[in-house]
C-alpha cells in the first residue's frame, strides 16, 4: 500500500495552511488556516473493509521547562516524546482519497466536536486537548485534526508522519476514550497493510526546511 498527498511530498515541508500555527514577527507565532492535508492511497488489500489514519509528531520535547520562552532555546538533544495530532478510524472500503480541508479547516477554541465525522467516520481526540488542559479559553476535547505547532524556539525541526492501516473489520472496536492508544489496541490483529508519509515543519525562523 502507497500513501501520498498533492499537498506536500515526502520529506518536504508541510505548508502553512495545514499547520496550527505559523511563524509572526511580532509575537513568535499567530493562528493558521488548521486545514487537513489532501491524502491517497493505492494498492489496498481486497480483503481490506476499512481504514484507520493517524498523525503523530515524534519530535515533541519531553520536558517543558525551555519551551516557548524568551532568551531560552529547547535543545536539539533533549529526548522526544510522541505527540498526536490526528486520529480517524472507521473510512469506508472504498475510500481512496480525503480532500484537503475535508476534517479540518480552522482553528476551533476548546476542539472540534467528536468522536462521529464525515463518512461515518469517527476521530479521536488529538494531544492538544492536554496541551490546552490550563487554558481558561483553549481547553477542551480537541477532536479530529489539529495541525503543527512546534515550539518556536525548538533547535530541532519536527516531523509529522501519517500513517495509514487497511484492516479486515468494518468498525474498530474501542469501547473506551477515543484516543491514538485505545486504537492502536483495537487494531491488534485486524491490520492488513499500512503506508506512512511524512512531512516537516518548524516555527523556529533559524532553522532550514528542505
Amino acid at each position: 500500500m502507497q500513501l501520498s498527498s498533492q499537498s506536500f511530498a515526502e520529506g518536504e515541508r508541510i505548508p502553512d495552511e495545514f499547520a496550527f500555527a505559523i511563524p509572526d514577527a511580532a509575537n513568535h507565532v499567530t493562528l493558521s488556516q488548521n486545514r487537513n492535508p489532501h491524502l491517497s492511497w493505492n494498492g489496498v488489500p481486497l480483503a481490506a473493509k476499512s481504514f484507520a489514519l493517524i498523525c503523530h509528531d515524534p519530535d515533541a520535547p519531553s520536558q517543558g521547562d525551555d519551551v516557548n520562552q524568551e532568551g531560552r532555546t529547547v535543545a536539539a538533544d533533549l529526548s522526544r516524546v510522541e505527540f498526536i495530532h490526528w486520529v480517524l478510524i472507521d473510512l469506508p472500503s472504498d475510500l481512496r482519497e480525503i480532500a484537503a480541508g475535508a476534517f479540518s479547516s480552522t482553528v476551533t477554541p476548546r476542539g472540534k466536536p467528536g468522536p462521529n465525522a464525515a463518512l461515518d467516520a469517527r476521530q479521536g481526540i488529538n494531544d492538544y486537548t492536554a496541551w490546552f488542559n490550563d487554558d481558561r479559553d483553549m481547553r477542551g476535547d480537541y477532536y479530529g485534526y489539529d495541525g503543527p505547532c512546534p515550539p518556536w524556539n525548538d533547535a530541532r525541526i519536527h516531523r509529522y508522519i501519517f500513517t495509514l492501516y487497511a484492516l479486515d473489520v468494518e468498525r474498530l472496536s474501542v469501547h473506551e476514550r477515543l484516543t491514538a492508544s485505545s486504537v492502536r489496541q483495537a487494531m491488534r490483529g485486524h491490520v492488513l497493510a499500512e503506508a506512512s508519509l511524512t512531512g516537516v515543519y518548524t516555527l523556529n525562523p533559524s532553522l532550514a526546511l528542505p
